[in-house]
């Protein structure tokens, strides 16, 4: 069973010795309709409006708030609100994010190189090195570490459920997840 959740940010429990927790709110959603355990869910994120959501919208019959049409594993096993039972029984779940993106970034943040001396008549400083041999090969190795994009790619890690805020419906999850504070992913119920 998969969820559309928000990362809200990381805290401790005041347990001796205390453990680092993730929590993460899980969105309001809708399931318009099911195949076999696979459904459309449409959920609220920002405010993207076009014709072609407004006719999702209309086919479904659902409020203009759910904007979003994702396809997800359910428990329910016909149209309405999204079952929450699984998540309350669960207890480890699959976390899906987006990393932090850094843009397009140098080989020594990157991928961490030590870079060249930065004493006096030095000119290597922070530059990638070497990135071939001579002649032959004569050419560049493929997925030789160089600058680029850095961050911004989805991860996925297992966390253990420490509890689960059905009223507020928040989820509060051992460990960290990827991702910045109010990113969404998804989570998972892995056992």
């Amino acid at each position: 069973m998969e969820y559309i959740v928000e990362k809200i940010g990381m805290s401790r429990t005041i347990t001796v010795p205390s453990k680092p927790v993730t929590l993460l709110r899980v969105l309001d959603a809708k399931v318009c309709e099911v195949n076999e355990g696979v459904a459309i869910v449409a959920y609220n994120s920002g405010k993207k409006m076009n014709k072609s959501i407004e006719g999702q919208q209309k086919k479904y019959s659902i409020s203009s708030e759910f904007n979003r049409f994702v396809t997800l594993e359910v428990a329910n096993s016909e149209a309405g609100d999204l079952d929450f039972t699984p998540l309350a029984e669960a207890k480890v779940v699959k976390a899906t994010f987006n990393t932090k993106g850094r843009g397009f970034t140098g080989a020594m943040k990157r991928w961490n190189f030590s870079g060249g001396p930065a004493a006096h008549g030095h000119r290597f400083g922070r530059l990638t090195g070497s990135i071939g041999q001579k002649e032959w090969p004569g050419r560049v190795m493929k997925g030789k570490k160089m600058p680029g994009q850095y961050g911004n790619t989805q991860n996925s890690v297992k966390n253990e459920i420490l509890s689960f805020d059905a009223e507020n419906k928040i989820v509060a999850v051992v460990g960290s997840v990827s991702g910045a504070n109010g990113s969404l992913g998804r989570i998972k119920v892995a056992r």
